[in-house]
């Protein structure tokens, strides 16, 4: 019996077909449904918690959510999937479904919330259903595209993200015109309803995908290295081996990435979760949660944020091109440059449209990130391990989320006076950061055949 230890990698070739604009676009469909679900996530829970007299210092804690459940679940899930395969149901198509029927039920839920500790325990349920969605969504892409196509599919992912976000930030400012009056608890209604579309968007969005693109079954080999692995000894024990082992093989360039993550991920979350007291100060003049001025710059957030996502999914496969021509690399670091410029701008502004201006810069560096890295990733990287790598990789996102949960807190109240402007400002500082670690990286070749090089186990 060949043990865990004993799986090494030799490479195969392997060939996989073209893929058609409409069927790159159809596969991706349904992470429009799971960006929408963190859409819900990035504008409206903090001012869920807001209503419900969380105060600002208090934001950065109870978001622990979101980096905890992506450390422990999305490698997890992308070790038990590279390990999956079942003839009716495929690889990760399970975890997509399961995944977007949990995002569907807590978005459905949210709104009814009473108290913080409830919108908390919801936020890790909702965390935790995205997490099971998206991952096995990166690999997706990478079991499915010949390289030569792999640009087009993460950048897909960027446009649905943006699409997504988008709808969920619009959905936001338009409840808000047509649903009047709150909860007891203070929850306003129009959260009703933008809440509830996310619910249809997420499982809707997936079903499609689900059922218009089939899975490409093991080669007899692969089907080899799956039995192996099992015979091995399978289940979580197994995964989590899996996964320090690709942690200990991962490679150099893959590991300086982990910088520019820990920069670029600790600053968008500051964002996140300041932006809305940040102009309800600036352009609003308060920063009082109850105040009418506030749930405004609630409504506008969604303006703001859903116009950077529109700018997201606009320029997003003009990045594929890009990066191309330029490289991944520099097309990565000249984007988060734009966003770092835009964000030291934008809490100067006293014109609630003027915010519309520097937010550019932002929309184009999140059609980076969520696309651009993942170029450079997968040419690091051995194609039977798509799943632990890209779970390992939200690895490098999550921990630089929790540094922030647990550290901002005290930066915010005293290095930055509790001023949400100071906060926003300080985002940009570390996006600028992660611009300049991006230059330590040197960027894998492009390969330019259809051709797709597969990592077996020897003797297979």
């Amino acid at each position: 019996m060949t043990t865990q230890g004993e799986l090494t990698h030799t490479t195969i070739v392997r060939q996989k077909p073209l893929m058609d604009m409409k069927q790159i676009m159809l596969m991706n469909f349904g992470f429009f449904g799971i960006q929408y679900s963190f859409g819900m996530q990035q504008t409206a829970v903090n001012p869920i918690f807001q209503f419900l007299n969380a105060k600002p210092e208090e934001l950065p804690i109870l978001n622990l959510a979101g980096p905890i459940t992506g450390l422990l679940i999305q490698p997890m899930i992308g070790a038990l999937s590279d390990r999956t395969w079942s003839p009716r149901w495929g690889r990760r198509k399970p975890f997509f479904l399961i995944g977007a029927i949990g995002c569907a039920l807590c978005l459905f839920l949210f709104p009814f919330v009473a108290a913080v500790w409830m919108a908390v325990l919801l936020l890790w349920l909702l965390d935790a259903s995205n997490n099971t969605a998206m991952e096995p969504y990166r690999a997706f892409i990478a079991d499915k595209l010949p390289p030569s196509q792999l640009g087009k599919g993460f950048l897909a992912q960027s446009f649905f993200t943006g699409f997504g976000i988008t709808l969920a930030n619009l959905s936001l400012f338009v409840f808000q015109k047509i649903l009047d009056g709150t909860t007891e608890a203070g929850i306003p209604y129009w959260v009703f309803g933008a809440f509830m579309l996310g619910s249809v968007c997420s499982v809707g969005s997936v079903l499609v995908s689900i059922l218009t693109t089939p899975e490409i079954p093991p080669t007899p080999e692969e089907l080899a290295a799956l039995k192996a692995k099992k015979e091995a000894g399978g289940g979580f024990g197994a995964a989590i081996a899996e996964i320090k082992e690709a942690v200990i093989e991962m490679p150099t360039e893959l590991r300086k990435l982990a910088l520019v993550y820990l920069f670029q991920w600790y600053g968008m979350v500051c964002y996140w979760q300041f932006v809305t007291a940040s102009m309800a100060k600036s352009v609003w003049g308060t920063t009082d949660s109850k105040s009418k001025g506030f749930e405004e710059a609630v409504g506008w957030t969604g303006l703001v944020n859903g116009w950077y996502n529109i700018v997201t999914f606009t320029v997003a496969f003009s990045l594929v091109a890009l990066a191309k021509r330029r490289g991944a690399k520099v097309v990565h670091m000249s984007c988060l440059l734009l966003a770092a410029v835009g964000l030291v701008i934008f809490p100067h502004l006293t014109n609630k449209y003027a915010l519309f201006v520097p937010i550019i810069g932002l929309g184009i560096a999140w059609a980076s990130i969520m696309g651009v890295p993942y170029i450079m990733a997968v040419r690091m990287i051995p194609s039977t391990r798509y799943g632990v790598y890209m779970g390992i990789i939200n690895m490098m996102i999550v921990i630089p989320m929790l540094i922030q949960s647990l550290t901002f807190g005290k930066i915010y109240a005293s290095l930055l006076g509790d001023n949400p402007n100071n906060a926003i400002m300080a985002a940009g500082v570390l996006l600028a950061c992660a611009a300049v670690a991006m230059a330590w990286i040197k960027e894998p070749p492009i390969v330019r055949d259809v051709d797709d090089v597969a990592y077996l186990p020897s003797g297979h």
